[in-house]
């Protein structure tokens, strides 16, 4: 095994056990270094740690020129930056090679947002006298409710849930936990679900899961993406609807209510309030809206 080999390994189970990053992640990490290899190898450079900036420069140039977008680049160097990073923190190299690289611009767009008639009317296009619309009402209303990502919707438990006190408990990213508001609708909702319909669906299986699906098991992510984009062809909207985009109408309905940045991100479960900042021109439009509206002036 060459030493580069090695020094991936050695990041990949850092990211695994000590940053506790899941699977998907890790294993997108994983992708992203083994083409930086085969990039070195075929420029007949030995060893990822003897890399220098110029190196770095001509991948993402070559990367280019492979017609990858910008948001691609973008996200190979912050691979390769945390990579150099590791090696770096633990001596495997003198210097970081990727410190002064900025990332590449991939131009400012909003993530694919609806409105809140769009997602008034996907919410109430299911059928809540049969067990199953009773149960997708519920999950999209928590979907909505907590902007919660596809993944922690399919897998949150029944003790997760607090209706009492109208709040949920969310297992995100890199095995983080987030309590998240969920609102009376989403309460009335997945109350009317637990005592009207998860005990049909379950029929005589047992389930720590709060939505299930087959057998007790619960729902698959494609599963919930099928039923969403049904309910939002059914509520007539044509653009493309996806867990994601309600998740982003989310962020955005509450900075348009007048929520701020921090808030948010706590709720969405971001680490980095930069991750957050793609919303900001949200909260920016509102206030000249309202700049406009109310400023004698404006």
């Amino acid at each position: 095994m060459k030493d580069s080999d090695v020094f991936v390994d050695q990041y990949l189970n850092y990211l695994m056990i000590e940053k506790g990053l899941s699977d998907r992640t890790i294993e997108s990490y994983g992708s992203d270094l083994a083409r930086y290899s085969v990039f070195l190898q075929d420029n007949l450079i030995e060893n990822i740690a003897e890399a220098d900036t110029t190196v770095i420069l001509k991948y993402l140039i070559d990367l280019r020129k492979e017609k990858l977008g910008a948001r691609s680049r973008a996200r190979h160097l912050v691979t390769l930056r945390g990579f150099y990073r590791f090696l770096s923190q633990e001596k495997l190299i003198s210097a970081n090679p990727t410190k002064i690289i900025d990332l590449p611009k991939t131009g400012f767009k909003l993530p694919d947002v609806l409105s809140v008639e769009d997602i008034q009317r996907i919410l109430e296009m299911p059928d809540t006298s049969r067990a199953t619309g009773a149960r997708n009402a519920a999950m999209l209303e928590l979907l909505y409710a907590a902007g919660l990502r596809v993944s922690e919707l399919v897998n949150i438990r029944s003790v997760d849930i607090n209706t009492e006190a109208c709040f949920v408990r969310v297992l995100g990213k890199g095995s983080k936990e987030r309590v998240v508001p969920i609102g009376q609708y989403a309460r009335d909702k997945i109350e009317f679900y637990i005592k009207t319909a998860r005990t049909k669906l379950l029929k005589t299986n047992l389930s720590r899961y709060l939505f299930v699906a087959r057998a007790g098991n619960p729902m698959t992510r494609q599963g919930f993406w099928k039923l969403l984009r049904k309910y939002a062809l059914e509520a007539g909207i044509v653009k493309k609807v996806t867990p994601h985009s309600v998740r982003h109408s989310f962020a955005s309905h509450l900075l348009e209510g007048g929520a701020d940045l921090r808030t948010v991100q706590v709720m969405l479960g971001h680490v980095d309030i930069s991750t957050t900042q793609i919303y900001t021109h949200v909260a920016r439009e509102h206030l000249v809206k309202m700049h406009k509206k109310y400023h004698p002036r404006g």
